[in-house]
């Protein structure tokens, strides 16, 4: 059964969710990870930031890179990277171990400077020369250099072979033309992984090259775009005859396509968020015993039901979580099968976010900051933030396609 609304830890930890447990399946840790357990949870309660995470993006991102340093400086960066590029080559079970431990102690976010460790390191160590993995690594996993990613364009979006940002080559540069959007912290980020169309007559998923791009380039235009959220997180950003060494292509020209697709499936692997969102469950709980005008919120059955529902779902992502891990650990590889992941957290998300909403009532419609609002605002922006959820990182059409066809072994439509 599953035990929730309050009930014991998992001996995994994961906050507010107990263990499904029969015949068959025992997940039960190792001495060695239960030990591994313990020092992360150690280091992460002594060293927590005391300022409070701020609200500006700018400042976001300056406080995401202080923190980047310390992990760093406490041998907590690039835990799944190999030890030669600075990581720690540690197991995807020892990473995940991490996540939920990360999550328990409400330890900062990292989106603010996520793309390069997440997308841009992994897709180097991957595919990059020998000089590239030298020059970007450390800076990456010390906080040193931000990054972002100028994949999607106005006419290409969930279609991303589609997308037409020219490069030519003039000598040993590639000369860019065209335009970027919903590229996230372009403003603050010092490069960019970006792909642009080499080939203009070749089939839509060849001619396309991946290159690292200074953000100080002469020829660049940053136009920030603010959100339903109020935030400008997003900006579009447009190239005029902007030079980029020959060296910053990762592979080769009119080959980067398989590259695209090895810092995707990154993308869709590994960022599965199911130990905040049982952080999450566990606050939306306390709100509803709060909440309350004769009676707390929580009492009532269908109030109840929906909650016990989303504590299921939560635990059926973390069993998929782990499924997930154990094909890493046999293959060394997460395959097209982390689509079902980005589908089951996106859409989870969002019906979380709906539901503490509906729970806090009008309290929900309150601006973030407004000092009365129920948890300051908090689920009223998680709500507007969620709907990008299932678009971002492929949306929840595309992955629905890629299962069908790649997985299910469907015939096209």
């Amino acid at each position: 059964m599953i035990c929730w609304l309050g009930g014991a830890p998992s001996p995994w930890g994961a906050p507010g969710l107990g263990m499904l447990r029969n015949a068959a399946m025992d997940f039960a840790p190792s001495l060695d990870e239960q030990a591994f357990r313990t020092s992360v949870r150690g280091w992460l309660s002594a060293n927590l930031p005391s300022e409070p995470y701020p609200a500006e993006a700018g400042e976001r991102v300056a406080y995401a890179r202080r923190w980047a340093r310390m992990l760093h400086g406490g041998g907590w960066a690039g835990l799944a990277w190999p030890r030669e590029y600075g990581g720690r080559d540690l197991s995807p079970i020892e990473h995940l171990i991490f996540a939920e431990e990360y999550a328990d102690v409400g330890a900062p976010p990292l989106i603010d400077i996520g793309v390069g460790p997440a997308l841009t390191g992994p897709t180097l160590i991957h595919h990059g020369t020998a000089e590239q993995k030298e020059r970007f690594l450390g800076p990456i996993l010390r906080g040193e250099e931000v990054w972002c990613q100028g994949f999607s364009e106005p006419g290409a979006g969930s279609d991303l072979a589609g997308l037409q940002t020219r490069a030519v080559v003039d000598g040993d540069d590639l000369v860019i033309n065209g335009q970027k959007v919903w590229t996230s912290y372009a403003r603050y980020a010092d490069w960019c992984i970006l792909i642009v169309r080499t080939n203009p007559d070749a089939p839509k998923h060849r001619g396309l090259t991946f290159v690292l791009l200074d953000m100080k380039t002469p020829g660049i235009t940053i136009r920030p775009l603010v959100e339903m959220t109020g935030v400008a997180w997003f900006n579009e950003v447009f190239f005029e005859d902007v030079r980029v060494p020959k060296k910053h292509v990762v592979g080769e020209i009119d080959k980067g396509w398989d590259i695209t697709i090895t810092t995707l499936s990154v993308e869709r692997g590994a960022s599965t968020p199911y130990p905040r969102l049982a952080k999450e469950l566990d606050d939306v709980v306390a709100m509803g015993r709060r909440l309350a005008d004769d009676t707390p919120k929580i009492a009532d059955p269908r109030v109840r039901q929906r909650l016990a529902k989303l504590a299921t779902e939560i635990h059926t992502l973390r069993l998929t979580v782990l499924r997930s891990v154990s094909q890493q650990m046999r293959t060394g590889r997460t395959g097209p099968e982390g689509s079902i992941l980005k589908l089951l957290w996106s859409e989870l998300e969002q019906r979380l976010m709906e539901t503490a909403s509906e729970i806090s009532g009008a309290y929900a419609l309150l601006d973030e900051h407004a000092p009365q609002a129920i948890d300051d605002g908090r689920w009223q922006y998680g709500l507007l933030w969620s709907r990008a959820a299932s678009i971002y990182a492929g949306t929840s059409e595309v992955q629905r396609n890629i299962l069908s066809q790649r997985v299910l072994g469907l015939p096209r439509g």
